[in-house]
């Protein structure tokens, strides 16, 4: 099953300065390609283990006796390295974009280039979908999302279109979505926008903000005194709270100082400057160029 080409590759490897012993977690497993490589820098006392809601990446398993592979979403990482026996690891990885698998499935609904059901669920057990935020949120909600999740322009316009039409009958598809907004944009900059529409949506109904914070704070808890947090982050919501967090041990990016004058936070930034691919990553996997990578050190 194809999936992303791994992004910053090289760079999230050696941000998580790998001890060859050590223990070892990959946030979003997806197909597996910066699994393979953690694995490549571990001994035969090394372990890693992995997360992915989708089912779909369970055909990824990469066959090691170092490796588990945990079917569920990141944000009940604490528990579950307390069911596997794990109570502190050496680093942790967490690529937070969505795979090309997911753009590429028409069936998925992730991307507004080709038509199919507006789902946009990960974990496709999950009861919210795309078609019901659409059709049964109430205006000022849906308005609330399309700015805060997408900063989508007009998005009281686009709210009142999307209410005219849901009351005639049902929005279902990608299409009908597309077809029906997309009057509401420059054509010039169509496209961008249309991804920031669907990107808002696909938060809402993954409540991926909600998980990447209790996710953060519980990568917090279980590292080791100088394990790595590796981040990779594609839109400037998920890498606002990343950088707040890694600054000062907030989402807000709020500053406490102990008596001493010293930061009171649990982590010690690596890159003071955030790190992007290179143009030729970018040449060779378009979908890499609103990549961000931070790298935080538990203190």
């Amino acid at each position: 099953m194809a999936y992303h080409v791994p992004v910053l590759l090289a760079e999230s490897i050696e941000g998580l300065r790998i001890k060859p012993k050590g223990i070892y977690i990959d946030l979003t497993f997806g197909g597996g390609g910066h699994s393979r490589a953690i694995i490549r820098n571990l001994s035969s006392k090394g372990r890693l283990i992995a997360f992915d809601q989708d089912k779909e990446a369970l055909t990824n398993r990469i066959e090691d006796p170092r490796f588990k592979l945990v079917n569920a979403n990141f944000k009940y990482l604490y528990n579950y390295l307390r069911y596997l026996g794990v109570v502190q690891v050496d680093g942790i990885l967490a690529d937070l974009g969505v795979s090309s698998h997911h753009f590429d499935s028409p069936d998925r609904g992730f991307s507004y280039r080709t038509d199919g059901p507006l789902d946009m669920r990960m974990n496709r057990s999950a009861q919210l979908t795309a078609a019901e935020v659409v059709n049964s949120y109430q205006p000022e909600r849906l308005k609330e999302i399309l700015e805060q999740y997408g900063e989508v322009p007009n998005a009281k316009r686009v709210v009142g279109v999307i209410c005219r039409e849901r009351g005639r009958k049902p929005i279902e598809t990608v299409q009908q979505l597309r077809d029906l907004v997309s009057p509401l944009f420059p054509a010039k900059t169509l496209n961008k926008e249309l991804s920031k529409l669907f990107q808002a949506i696909r938060i809402e109904v993954n409540r991926e903000i909600e998980s990447l914070q209790r996710m953060i704070g519980q990568a917090a808890d279980v590292l080791v005194p100088g394990g790595r947090f590796v981040v990779i982050s594609y839109h400037s919501l998920e890498d606002r709270l990343v950088k707040n967090f890694f600054k000062s041990g907030n989402f807000e990016g709020e500053v406490s100082k102990d008596f001493y004058g010293n930061v009171i936070s649990p982590f010690r930034l690596v890159n003071r400057k955030v790190i992007v691919p290179s143009d030729a990553e970018i040449e060779e996997n378009p979908r890499a160029r609103s990549a961000k990578l931070r790298i935080g050190e538990k203190v």
